[in-house]
């Protein structure tokens, strides 16, 4: 799960996907990380972290890390919250196979909107996120 400073959306969709593959008893590895660097290290933005507990998952102990070239060696899937994050992830693939991993994590080209400026938006995101990651793991 990638979004631009992995402490609002992408550790949403970690904390999210984390919780419905352990309720299916499915053995992932899921991660999520941040095109920039700022927040490297960082915990999860306060909001995410409520409402997430809010639905009974705890993102709290997650802490942010930047996405890199690596990555596509561990994961079979790279999901990204915007177009932004989708070119710049692609920036750093390395070959069609790397290409090929990355998608939207929302349907039809949608973006997952960033709730950073506006608090009002955490509760929709999440919504927007779980109903993705009920997909992603009833597929």
């Amino acid at each position: 799960m990638v979004c631009l400073g992995n402490i609002c959306r992408s550790p949403l969709a970690e904390g999210i996907l984390r919780h419905m593959a352990a309720q299916k008893h499915l053995n992932w590895e899921i991660d999520s990380a941040g095109t920039g660097n700022w927040h490297v290290g960082d915990p999860p933005d306060a909001r995410s972290v409520k409402v997430a507990r809010q639905h009974g998952i705890d993102i709290s102990g997650l802490r942010g890390r930047q996405f890199n070239a690596g990555d596509f060696d561990t994961f079979d899937r790279i999901y990204v919250m915007d177009l932004d994050n989708y070119r710049d992830v692609l920036r750093k693939a390395r070959n069609d196979a790397d290409r090929e991993k990355v998608q939207l994590l929302l349907e039809h080209q949608q973006p997952v909107p960033d709730p950073w400026y506006d608090d009002a938006l955490f509760e929709p995101v999440f919504n927007l996120i779980h109903n993705a990651c009920e997909r992603i793991v009833n597929q």
